[in-house]
């Protein structure tokens, strides 16, 4: 709610009653470092008072609470939560993030278009303040089959919408460095504007190159080396903690007071389940403090300096002039977030009720043919098989090499050594392509899982111990037009329906969270010892993270840029 600029000038002077005044918490000054006692005055959606003693129309007494900006998200995909945008603004506002800044190609990469309006028409109505990065990648590579493809010229007319910031995360580094012409064409379109990075494990002279590009935030960095390279080289590194990328710990050596203006928080993937489990950047924080981070560090790189990498200045400090995104917390240690302001309006249960709404799109996007056991047989004269190696809380792979004789023109899943089959199926209609190859590290023991969560690509993507229940799995999937899917024995053990292009769920995220209990309880029964499962099993087909990966067009080496013949 905007306010005329005289009234702010008054309120701020104290010469009229303030909209709102919070009374009596300590305010964390993350210039200073300071925490002060003092009164915030609040005009519309502006800070108009700090450091002095107002009236207000509405006056709030936190007494005994500490007052912090508004989290910032500074990379995520929205659709991985797998909900829609109004359902994310009300699972993670509460938890104190009052800015995301979203890409969305994950909707892109399977309507294109129509799936980046839907997220600009949605975040006029959040309460959170969602700001789009257009997605720079649909699709993420030549090397898989996707819904859409977006080039420069369809990106180009959006670049001005007063919610986007810039080019999403630039994936196809490989193609920067080759200079392929799309990939230059998209760059130079957006020079002038933000452009978010994309590298893992990209070093010395070509991440220089990669940089020279004109991008300026990376959240790949899985080491505190990686990372330090980066910053000293000018990247902000955004440091994340999501659903499978766990790179906390790794990176909080990196979080220092120092530091801390070139460094930035995200969660990239998180879905609700672990945000009711852990939560938010809430949880980044207090883990980061507890892993001996200053708090002034971490507080700076949830806010103020995520608002002055992507050029928000509006935000990041509560300070007069500045947006009145507000969260209050019972400690800095602790972080435990107890209200929450977002443009000057708590969110409650009746300002979520109040929003306006949009109507989903990508309906019935699941036109994938039915598959048989017999499709997913993996032919071969050749007893050594490359092998994707899953890595626990990484979504880097290793590429391993195993001997698996065929059989019968066959090679079987060996479960002794923990060798299951994966097959991805092309679910846009376009070719009906299907591929298979094998996956180290589920543990599964039985049955399969399946998913239409298949990054970036989306295409149906199952993992299992045996073919008949990998193909009633990838059926239903059509059946209910996207989601996850969990099968034994010729039976539908758990599935969530996510019928919003295959990725989001039109439920409550309350009952989101329920479904996914149920199905992580159904892997478990299967004998997957992996934590979360589905996220993972959706990046062993996103050839951009290395090193082997699986797409529609088969195994993918990508150290080398390149499908396996």
């Amino acid at each position: 709610m905007a306010v005329a600029l005289g009234d702010l000038i008054d309120q701020g002077r104290g010469l009229v009653p303030a909209d709102i005044v919070l009374r009596g918490a300590r305010v964390f000054d993350l210039v200073t470092g300071d925490l002060v006692e003092t009164d915030v005055a609040i005009a519309g959606d502006t800070i108009v008072g700090t450091f002095g003693r107002y009236r207000g129309r509405q006056e709030i007494d936190l007494q005994g609470k500490v007052l912090v900006p508004g989290f910032i998200d500074t990379h995520l995909h929205i659709e991985s939560s797998l909900v829609t945008p109004f359902e994310f603004d009300r699972c993670v506002g509460p938890h104190g993030v009052t800015t995301a800044i979203c890409d969305p190609h994950e909707i892109a990469n399977v309507c294109g278009l129509p799936g980046i309006r839907y997220f600009l028409e949605a975040a006029a109505h959040t309460l959170m303040d969602i700001r789009v990065q257009l997605s720079s990648c649909v699709p993420s590579t030549h090397m898989e089959t996707a819904g859409a493809r977006l080039e420069a010229e369809d990106l180009i007319p959006l670049m001005d919408h007063p919610k986007v910031i810039g080019l999403a995360e630039f994936m196809n580094f490989p193609g920067v460095l080759m200079k392929d012409p799309g990939c230059l064409a998209k760059l130079e379109a957006f020079r002038t504007r933000h452009i978010d990075g994309h590298a893992p494990l990209l070093r010395g002279l070509d991440l220089n190159g990669y940089i020279s590009a004109g991008i300026r935030t990376e959240h790949e960095a899985t080491s505190a080396e990686e990372g330090l390279e980066k910053l000293r080289k000018g990247m902000r590194v955004l440091i994340r903690e999501g659903s499978v990328s766990k790179d906390l710990h790794a990176l909080a050596p990196l979080l220092t007071e120092r530091h801390s203006p070139w460094l930035c928080l995200c969660t990239d993937d998180r879905n609700p389940l672990d945000i009711a489990e852990h939560g938010h950047l809430d949880y980044m924080i207090r883990t980061a403090i507890a892993l001996g981070a200053p708090p002034l560090a971490v507080y700076r790189a949830a806010s103020l300096s995520a608002a002055e990498a992507f050029g928000l200045k509006d935000r990041g400090l509560i300070a007069p002039g500045k947006r009145a995104d507000i969260a209050v917390i019972d400690g800095l240690e602790s972080c435990r977030v107890e209200r929450v302001f977002a443009g000057g309006v708590e969110l409650t249960d009746r300002a979520f009720a109040a929003r306006g709404n949009v109507e989903p799109v990508a309906r019935r996007s699941v036109r994938a043919p039915r598959v048989a056991a017999s499709d997913f047989r993996t032919a071969g004269n050749r007893s050594q098989t490359p092998v994707i190696g899953i890595l626990p809380g990484k979504i880097i792979t290793e590429h391993l090499s195993f001997d698996i004789p065929p059989e019968g023109g066959d090679k079987r899943p060996d479960l002794a050594r923990d060798l299951v089959k994966i097959a991805v199926i092309e679910r846009h209609g376009k070719n009906g392509n299907r591929a298979t190859g094998f996956v180290k590290g589920f543990g599964l023991k039985r049955g399969a899982i399946a998913s239409t969560v298949c990054h970036d690509h989306h295409n149906i993507v199952t993992v299992g111990a045996d073919y008949d229940d990998m193909a009633l799995a990838a059926n239903r999937l059509a059946e209910i037009e996207g989601g996850f899917v969990v099968a034994e024995g010729g039976r539908i053990l758990a599935e969530l329906a996510l019928p919003v292009a295959g990725l989001m769920s039109l439920d409550p995220f309350e009952q989101v969270r329920e479904d996914l209990v149920a199905l992580r309880a159904a892997a478990r029964a299967l004998g997957v010892t992996l934590e979360e499962p589905f996220l993972q099993l959706a990046f062993l087909a996103l050839p951009v993270i290395p090193h082997l990966k699986i797409t529609d067009h088969g195994l993918v080496d990508v150290d080398r840029f390149e499908v396996i013949p």
